[in-house]
This record gives C-alpha cells, sequence and structure tokens, in this order.
C-alpha cells in the first residue's frame, strides 16, 4: 500500500463553498474505485478568521488537500486519479510519502463522512538549503516530534515524509504534517500551546515549540493552512 498526497489550488471562478461541495461529492464519489482509503481536508467557512498563523509561501497558497491510499502509485496506476482532481482544480500537485502517525486520534475518532472536531492544520515543510536530509529527518523526527505532541493540544499528529513529487513541477517539499486541533484552539493561542489560565505554561511551552521548529525548518520554505477534515473512507473501513 502506498500514500499519495495532493494539494489542490481552487480557481478563482468556482465559489469556495462549491468547490468544498464538489470535492466531498462528485470527486469523493468518482475516486472511490481507485483507492483503498479516502481523506480530504478543505479550507472552508469553518476554519476562516482565527488567530492561528496561517503561513503562505506559495502564493496563491493551495485550498485543499486529499490524503489517498493505494496499491500503487506509479503514473500509469495514478492516471485515473489525476484525471479525476484535475477537473475539479486546474492546479494541483501530488506527492508519494511515507505516513508516520505518533499521535492517533482517539479522542476524537473520525466518523466516516462527517467532520472532525476542532480543525486540521497542515504544514508543507521545504529542506533548509545548508542541511543534510538525514539530519532534516533526525531532527524532525528524534527531536521534534516528542516537543510537539509535548506542547500543544493536538490530539492528532500524522507526519509524511516526501520520497518524491509525482507530478510536473510539484513544490520541492520534504514533509507534510497534519495535526488536529480542538475548536477552542483556533481563536485562543494559549489553548492551542495547552496552557488555558495558566500564561507561564503557554509562553512556555511556545518557546520550546519555536525552539525545535527553528533546528530544521526554514520559515521561507514552509506553507500552514488550516482545514476542516473529512475521512470519507478510513484505511480500513
Amino acid at each position: 500500500m502506498e500514500k499519495i498526497i495532493y494539494a489542490l489550488w481552487r480557481s478563482d471562478a468556482v465559489d469556495a463553498a462549491a468547490f468544498k461541495q464538489r470535492l466531498l461529492g462528485e470527486v469523493a464519489e468518482a475516486l472511490g474505485p481507485h483507492v483503498l482509503a479516502l481523506r480530504i481536508n478543505v479550507a472552508d467557512e469553518d476554519v476562516g478568521g482565527g488567530t492561528v498563523p496561517r503561513i503562505a509561501n506559495i502564493r496563491p497558497q493551495m485550498d485543499a488537500v486529499i490524503q489517498l491510499w493505494v496499491h500503487c502509485s506509479h503514473d500509469p496506476y495514478r492516471a485515473a486519479i489525476d484525471e479525476i482532481v484535475g477537473r475539479a482544480a486546474p492546479r494541483f500537485a501530488a506527492w508519494l510519502v511515507c505516513e508516520s502517525v505518533p499521535l492517533p486520534n482517539e479522542l476524537h475518532p473520525p466518523v466516516k463522512g462527517k467532520r472532525t472536531e476542532g480543525f486540521s492544520q497542515l504544514a508543507f515543510i521545504g529542506q533548509p538549503p545548508k542541511m543534510s536530509h538525514e539530519e532534516f529527518a533526525y531532527q524532525w523526527r528524534r527531536v521534534q516530534t516528542a516537543v510537539a505532541i509535548e506542547t500543544q493540544s493536538n490530539f492528532e499528529y500524522r507526519q509524511n515524509l516526501v520520497v518524491r513529487p509525482l507530478t510536473y513541477g510539484a513544490p520541492p517539499f520534504v514533509a507534510i504534517v497534519e495535526e488536529c486541533f480542538p475548536a477552542a484552539a483556533f481563536h485562543d493561542e494559549a489553548a492551542y500551546y495547552d496552557g488555558p489560565g495558566d500564561p507561564a505554561k503557554w509562553q512556555e511551552n511556545k518557546r520550546l515549540m519555536f525552539e525545535a521548529c527553528a533546528q530544521f525548518m526554514d520559515f521561507e520554505r514552509i506553507d500552514v493552512i488550516q482545514t476542516s477534515q473529512f475521512d470519507l473512507r478510513p484505511i480500513g473501513g
């Protein structure tokens, strides 16, 4: 089994609500026969106006993410999927990834076809030019992973190490992270850093998180978006 992540850019001619409806309806249905599992993340009306930082170095920024699992990601086997995604979005990019789940969602388990509790944050990460891939992976997996879980209120944490780009011109990301947070964290930084009502803990957690990220991230090579998560076909579901 292989995992593919698609980033989609919505056409300016298409309304955001209509785009979301099409992804969750027509696109999901069309993808069904071609995938083993399917998750769709959309930057929709439920994740607008919060205080969580949305870092944008790619402009325009992606509007949705499709995560899917297949038997084979080779171009001929993926052609039908690319065609379906391309009909919904004039611009898209895809990467083959290796997924690890240090923090499975056991607090608010997704309900098939329903919006997951809170919000899902996706970070597309580029590799700093003076850092080796081995050092990047070490800092991310061996150092920052524990810090990310201990200093934030996330209840799901998925790491996707990019194996290779699958589409021409895909941005050179080396990692894609998905984290789920409670709704309160969307408007409250103290809740985001797991320190509501405790300013000292909030600020210390924020400091530790930024310190860990700075060890392997170039903030000019990262894009962060907040989305609504829809688990349309869980693995084994």
